[in-house]
Order: C-alpha cells, then structure tokens, then sequence
C-alpha cells in the first residue's frame, strides 16, 4: 500500500531532541519498511503559521481524494495531525470508505475501516487531548500579551513613524523613525488647525515622501492618513480592543496636540460640504431665515452665480433668487469694520505684552501645583507596587488602583499641556488675529473661491438669507473689534479675554 508521513513541530520544539522533522522523517520511514508500505510521499509542517499547517493539510487530503488506491497516513502521534475535531470529520469519512488507514506510531495505533469503538475512542481521547493543550497555549499567550501592554510594552510591528530596533542591552524596543517622525507630527499639526481635510494631508505628504515603510515603499494612502491620526500611539498610548494602555516609549506628538486632532474630526461632518462643480463662495453656508434650510446656489448663462432657498416649493410663494456679488456687499462692509488703526495696533500689543507679564507667577504656580501633584501619584504608585510584591495587596487591588492613578496622571499632563500651550500661544495667537483683522479686506479680495469660504465660515456667525438680505453676526474676538472700531474704545482687558477664548478655537 502507498503511504504518505506527516512530520509536523511546533517552533519550540525544532531544536529539541526526539521532536525534530529529521528524527521523525527517520523513525516514520523505518516504521513504514516494516509494514511494507510504499512511501509516495513526505510532508514536513513547522508551525510557523496556522495557514501554512492548513495548507499542508490540504494537499494531503487532496493527495488522499486523487489516490486510486487506499492510502495509509503515517503521523508520529494523534497531535502530528489534529489538535481540533474539524479535521475528524473529514478524515473520518475517508476511513470509513476505506480510502484512508491511519498509523499512530507513538500510541500504536491504526485505524481503518474495519476499526472497533475502542480504537475509535482512543483517536477521539487523544484529539480531546491535543484540543486541550491548544486552549491553554492560547491562555497563557493572552496572559502574556496582556502582561505586556500593562507593562507599557506594544506587541506587534511599530506603527508608521517608528521603527522596531534593540537597544544597547538587546532588548527590543521602538523607537521614532528618524526620517519618518517628523512627517507624522506635520499630519497631526496641519489637521488640527481644521483648515486641511485627510485628502489634502495625504496629498502633501505623497509630495514629501512619505511611505509605508514596506519593502515595496508605496506611499501612505488616505486610510493610513485616517488611521495615524486616530492612533493615540503617537502621544504615548496603546489601544488594543478598544482598551488604553499606557506605554514606555518616547511620544512623536503631545496628547494636547493628538486632542486637538480628535476635536477636529468630530466635527469635521458639521462643516459644509465641497462639491466637484463650479465652486461657490456661499454653497452650504448660509440658511434661510424662514424654513432654515440650506441656500443653494445655480450658475446662470455659464457665468453668474444666484443663491435661493431650496425649500421654496413647500414655504415660499415664489422662489426668490439674489447675486452673489449682492450678497458680497455686506461681507466686504463687515471686513472693513475690523480693521485696526496702525497706532492702536502698535498700543494693543504693548498692552497684551504687560498683561502676559504680570499673569506669569499665576501660571507658573498653577504647573508647579500640578508637577506636585503628579509627583504625589507616582510616590503612591512606586510604594503600592512594593506593598504588592510583599504581599499587603492584592493584584487585583493593585491593578484597579494602578488605573485609576494613571487616569489621574493623564489628566494632569494634559491640563500642564494646555497651560504650556495657552501660555506660549498667547502671542502668536494674539497677532494672528490682529493681522488677520486689519488685513481681512484685502487678504479676502486676493483669495481664491476655497480660502474666501474658509474666511467667512472663520467670521461670520449664523449667517442667514431673510428675503434679499444677509444677517449675520461676527465670531469673538472680530465682533468687538469692529464694536471697538465704531466707538473708538480699545478695552485691553476684554480685548484679551476674547484672544483667550478664540486660542481654543482651530484657528
């Protein structure tokens, strides 16, 4: 009869003696020469992957189902070819045909057609057996993988931006990609300001070269855009399962930045949307003061745009259509209204510059505060570890207080980042917002159809169409600017407030 020996180790036990595909190729061989058996052919299964061990699997019982003749299937024990009842069920439909015999060399073992039920129960006992020895390989790797990540370390390929390495010592760890790191912090930055949609991102960076880091350097795509700027792994978090966990390697970005960035995609779906055609400069922005649905523009003649209420039929007599240029009329008098005399521009950031000085202590002794508090908690979570490892807690204990310090932790770091941020951003911001406002009219005159609709959805405030006319409302801090304008009074202190408040805006 034709024969056919499977050889199969799991990579543990390759180099073990006794377990090696040569040693049991060697003693299978010597076994099928006993029982005069023709060898037709040998596989050889290292378990490297569970697809490459179902492949292999197969092409055997392909070699089974072509064969002419019966075949008899020579494994060192029941483990060499099953670990689950799956396979049973289709082998033992070929021993009952009697197309198959199977050969247990350790366990003495054959099976064929003709077998009774106590060599059957021997088979099912030991295929119980080897099902069993997989569950609990598969706990203690869940085990592991869990130790792992609450040990802050990440378990797989290092996402993009870092790279797997060893250290000095040889341990493996990740580290930020040296040509690749800053890439990602330009991704989370340039999203953040909420003026760059993942397409535009994805643009830039395919101009700046930025790939995958596969063998095949493709660069990165719009979902791998949208997946690095989901990834709290960039500010020092792991999400495994939709659980966080924190780990132990240098951050690319600040989680104040990484916070920004989901802000930002939350609301992305509120804002209007860019249509393929003609652009318009108030497509999607302005709602009808009446019914509150959307003005929608039509071009007239290839050239002229008019906006009108896209609800007409079920509200309005009639549809009443208005000029775009009608429409500009009142926004080129509202960015009039913000400009700032060169003289109170020169006096408002002398007095902005006083104020920051004198509110410095204050916010010097809010983070000196907040680093004493953070200290305080990582004192309480080094002398918990040493009460849990001379056994005065718990691990379950330890495990629900360790989380709950490191949410605290978190907190705080991120209440000393937005501290850090409003106090160095404060300037920046401040003259942005100066310059932006007494250059409004002509930045807007120069602008494109894109950069004018991003300037108004900037200004304007629940812009609305009643008949023929626009309403609308200024966003703070251009609304007291242009208050400021028409009284000629400059308060330095709202005026600041209102640069505060507009910081947490995405400017």
């Amino acid at each position: 009869m034709k024969a056919i020996i499977l050889a199969r180790v799991s990579t543990k036990e390759q180099q073990e003696e006794g377990h090696s595909i040569p040693s049991q190729v060697g003693r299978l061989t010597e076994y099928a020469k006993s029982k005069n058996l023709h060898i037709h052919q040998i596989f050889k299964i290292v378990e490297s992957s569970s697809q490459d061990t179902r492949r292999e699997f197969e092409q055997i019982l392909k070699a089974i189902e072509e064969s002419k003749e019966p075949i008899v299937l020579v494994t060192d024990t029941i483990d060499r070819l099953q670990r689950s009842f799956r396979e049973s069920v289709i082998l033992e439909k070929y021993r009952k045909s009697g197309k198959l015999e199977l050969h247990f060399f350790r366990e003495n073992l054959i099976l064929n057609q003709n077998s009774n039920s106590s060599g059957l129960i021997r088979w099912d006992m030991g295929v119980m057996f080897a099902r069993s020895y997989v569950l609990q390989l598969s706990d203690n790797v869940k085990r592991s993988i869990e130790q792992k990540l609450r040990n802050g370390e990440w378990i797989g390929k290092a996402p993009i931006g870092y790279i797997n390495t060893t250290d000095h010592e040889g341990n493996k760890t990740i580290i930020p990609d040296p040509e690749r790191a800053r890439y990602i912090t330009k991704i989370f930055e340039m999203y953040a300001t909420g003026n760059h949609s993942m397409k535009i991102i994805t643009r830039e960076m395919k101009k700046l070269g930025l790939n995958n880091n596969t063998p095949l350097k493709k660069s990165v795509s719009l979902s791998q855009i949208k997946w690095i700027l989901k990834n709290p792994f960039y500010c020092g978090q792991m999400r495994v399962k939709e659980k966080l966990y924190q780990h132990h390697y240098e951050p690319i970005i600040s989680l104040y930045l990484f916070n920004k960035a989901q802000e930002v995609a939350k609301s992305w779906n509120k804002k209007p949307f860019r249509y393929a055609s003609k652009p318009a400069i108030f497509r999607g922005i302005i709602k009808c003061a009446e019914c509150g649905c959307t003005i929608t523009p039509e071009v007239k003649k290839g050239r002229y745009t008019y906006y009108s209420c896209s609800n007409y039929h079920d509200v309005h007599k009639k549809r009443i259509y208005i000029k775009e240029e009608d429409l500009l009329k009142p926004i080129y008098e509202a960015l009039k209204s913000i400009k700032i005399p060169d003289d109170v521009l020169k006096w408002l950031t002398q007095e902005l510059k006083k104020i920051h000085e004198n509110k410095n202590r204050f916010h010097q002794e809010n983070l000196k505060k907040l680093q004493k508090d953070y200290d305080l908690l990582e004192e309480r979570i080094s002398k918990m570890y040493d009460d849990k490892l001379d056994g005065f807690i718990p691990e379950d204990l330890y495990q629900k207080k360790l989380k709950e310090y490191k949410e605290k932790q978190r907190d705080i770091l991120i209440q000393i980042e937005e501290h850090n941020k409003a106090d160095e951003n404060f300037y920046i911001t401040a003259s942005k917002v100066l310059d932006l406002a007494n250059r409004a009219l002509e930045i807007f005159e120069s602008s494109e159809v894109n950069e004018k609709r991003a300037l108004i959805n900037l200004l304007l405030q629940n812009p609305l169409l009643s008949e023929r006319k626009l309403l609308f409302s200024l966003h703070s801090p251009f609304n007291m600017i242009a208050e400021c304008g028409k009284t000629k009074n400059w308060p330095i202190g709202q005026l600041q407030n209102f640069f505060r408040e507009y910081d947490h805006r995405k400017y």
